[in-house]
């Protein structure tokens, strides 16, 4: 095996290697925002002594978030394996990932935020005090990942 082709299949794997793990940490921190409305639901429905017609009124911000989220979730699997196409095929930072991490970052926008709107949207239910501890919680949900 010639330098030339050691170096070559050296540089396809370390595009490889760097595509994943663009790809993972992209999905990572996506599914991490999530998480932070899946931990504030949980806060919801067992700490803050929810009245019935707020549990109602959640009950629907919930099912609509649940089907919100479905779409930019599968748009961001989906330009993650157009990453990894383009990545195999080009064997470069090629235009074919520039834009297959556009739309990761589209994606990964929009989902970030229907979270946020849905954050909002579980807020307007409560009372003043329940918004309070609301409030404390999603801040420490924000910045849980913070050094």
């Amino acid at each position: 095996m010639t330098s030339y082709t050691r170096v070559a299949l050296l540089m396809v794997a370390l595009t490889l290697l760097a595509g994943a793990a663009g790809g993972w940490l992209g999905v990572r921190y996506g599914l991490a925002q999530t998480r932070a409305a899946g931990g504030l639901d949980a806060l919801l429905h067992r700490q803050l002594h929810l009245s019935d017609e707020q549990r109602r009124r959640l009950a629907g911000i919930e099912a609509s978030y649940a089907n919100e989220r479905v779409a930019p979730e599968q748009q961001m699997r989906a330009a993650n394996r157009e990453l990894a196409a383009a990545v195999i095929s080009e064997h470069r930072y090629g235009p074919a990932a520039q834009r297959a991490i556009g739309q990761f970052h589209q994606a990964m926008q929009a989902l970030q935020e229907q979270t946020i709107q849905h954050i909002l949207a579980m807020r307007s239910v409560l009372t003043p005090a329940q918004a309070q501890q609301f409030d404390d919680s999603v801040a420490e949900a924000l910045d849980a990942d913070q050094p």
